[in-house]
């Protein structure tokens, strides 16, 4: 399904913003159709579930995993967990996702979660750091599916300038070397912007190496 090295597809030529690889329109129609019925698999297996904050407010998105752990968040913090909230393993990371993985951040290990949030319209993700992970010289790859959003890169520590950038349906973020620890979040959703999910809304896949 993925544009490989071998295939003679012309691949996107990445834009580096504050460190950030971005690669527009890494995804075709096709492929992006493709990816959200690999992920439906993942959700009927794990399903999707909103979290809560330690401090006891719910986060605006639904979110699952699929890998060896999954991301979690409640009164006793953000961790990754072997079990999903219902005491069930996550399911594997569908092969078309390690694909896009293996493309982009081709000398990193394979990742071993990779966190799907659901956006609906008016949801945001405030700034914050990437720091539940042991080894912070492997990359974070984040894949969009769906409607814009607007991506937020900030500093290494709170506050300072920011810079805004509108991820779009098929594209790709790689997060690494000088930026895997700088403060990002997404701050708006822009609806019916795209027709790839049919409730609306957007997708955001991110993988991490934990261990």
């Amino acid at each position: 399904m993925h544009r490989t090295a071998e295939e003679d597809v012309p691949r996107p030529v990445p834009q580096e913003i504050r460190g950030f690889l971005h690669y527009p329109g890494w995804l075709s129609p096709e492929e992006q159709a493709a990816l959200v019925s690999d992920l439906r698999t993942v959700a009927a297996a794990a399903p999707l579930f909103s979290p809560m904050t330690p401090y006891g407010r719910p986060m605006s998105v639904r979110m699952t995993s699929a890998g060896r752990v999954g991301w979690v968040s409640d009164r006793r913090g953000y961790r990754y967990s072997e079990t999903h909230p219902r005491g069930t393993p996550w399911p594997p990371i569908p092969e078309s996702v390690l694909a896009i993985w293996r493309a982009v951040v081709p000398g990193a290990r394979d990742p071993e979660c990779c966190l799907i949030n659901c956006y609906p319209e008016g949801a945001k993700m405030g700034l914050h750091q990437d720091r539940d992970e042991a080894d912070f010289t492997q990359p974070v790859v984040s894949i969009s599916l769906g409607d814009d959003g607007r991506f937020r890169i900030g500093n290494e520590t709170r506050g300072g300038t920011t810079q805004s950038l509108w991820l779009r349906s098929g594209d790709v973020l790689v997060m690494g070397g000088a930026a895997r620890l700088l403060y990002h979040g997404l701050d708006r959703i822009a609806p019916a912007t795209s027709t790839l999910l049919p409730q609306g809304g957007r997708l955001n896949l991110t993988l991490r190496v934990v261990s």
